[in-house]
């Protein structure tokens, strides 16, 4: 029997393995749904519970079909605030076009904005997401976004897992995650290492190569991380640069393993020990294909965060101490 004002999770069809670990973890049993569409193509929404006057969170990643889940996410944040939910927050794991966050040349758009408006129009009043591609986001909304971190888990993973992690080095495959190694190596008390990626030519046909601009990586073992991997391409380069350089091994932590073009026999085949990505985007279809990719749970994570902020608790914690000694869930 429900009260005022309790919880309600809802779930769009992107990441619904997901969405049932976070209810289950909660013990809040997923808010019947229909999602599906008409021959046109036009997205259908059916709520087959009450949320008035409820605390709503709905599950939606931007993942494989971004664009239909985008607005699977749109039409059921507006279907409750139709149906008169008291709160009602997006939580988005993988946020959608986060890596349009600027104009990068003359009439580019800034689609992330555009993304985030988009949502507010909608009837979204609180946004909960996972390592935004850059955190500058978080300011193109009106209403509270709270960025939560995989980085606690990533450390964690690392000083359970990675045998002689001591003796390590971070490496950021270029500059615009250099704050991210910087702060992870700071907290594991080993060195950074930078790379930079460039062309041999001048032509954009020209093939490519990195550099190790900062650090040394001889007889390290090298942790490489980045939020997002989409084609592999920099991956492969930046491997193949550490295990020229001496690296004594390589380990990829990726937060955001979207994988959408990588060839993942390519990525088997790459000087790497393991690439370990969250769970924030479905992974069972590259988990039969590649023997090397590690998945790490992050349903607690945004569990806890929803706990937290229907309870009105401070989140801080989940970027501390509790993400670190509440161990690594591999699934």
């Amino acid at each position: 029997m429900y009260h005022n004002n309790s919880i309600r999770i809802l779930a769009g069809n992107s990441h619904p393995e997901l969405a049932m670990a976070v209810a289950e973890r909660l013990n809040v049993p997923l808010v019947p749904v229909t999602v599906k569409k008409f021959s046109n193509g036009e997205t259908s929404v059916k709520i087959s519970e009450s949320v008035r006057d409820e605390d709503v969170f709905i599950i939606q990643s931007g993942c494989s079909d971004v664009n239909d889940n985008f607005m699977e996410l749109l039409i059921l944040i507006s279907a409750c605030k139709t149906a008169s939910a008291r709160r009602i927050t997006a939580v988005i794991p993988c946020f959608p076009y986060a890596r349009m966050d600027k104009k990068e040349k003359s009439r580019a758009p800034i689609t992330a904005k555009l993304v985030a408006n988009m949502l507010v129009v909608a009837g979204c009043d609180h946004v909960i997401t996972i390592d935004l591609h850059a955190s500058q986001i978080q300011g193109f909304f009106d209403i509270p976004v709270d960025n939560l971190w995989s980085e606690p888990l990533m450390i964690s993973y690392i000083k359970r897992n990675i045998p002689g992690w001591e003796n390590g080095i971070v490496v950021s495959p270029d500059a615009g995650g250099a704050k991210r190694a910087t702060a992870m190596a700071d907290k594991l008390g080993i060195e950074f290492a930078l790379t930079h990626r460039k062309r041999d030519g001048k032509s954009q046909t020209a093939p490519e190569r990195m550099e190790i601009l900062v650090g040394n990586v001889k007889d390290k073992v090298a942790i490489l991380v980045d939020d997002m991997i989409d084609t592999g391409t920099t991956l492969s380069l930046a491997a193949r640069t550490l295990d020229e350089n001496g690296a004594k091994s390589v380990h990829a932590l990726i937060s955001h393993g979207l994988l959408s073009e990588a060839n993942m026999s390519m990525i088997n085949g790459l000087p790497i020990e393991r690439l370990v990505v969250t769970n924030t985007i479905p992974q069972k279809q590259h988990q039969y294909s590649c023997s090397k990719l590690i998945t790490i749970d992050v349903s607690p994570t945004i569990a806890e965060s929803i706990r937290r902020t229907h309870n009105g608790e401070s989140i801080s914690l989940l970027f501390g101490e509790w993400a670190d000694t509440s161990g690594v869930e591999i699934v």
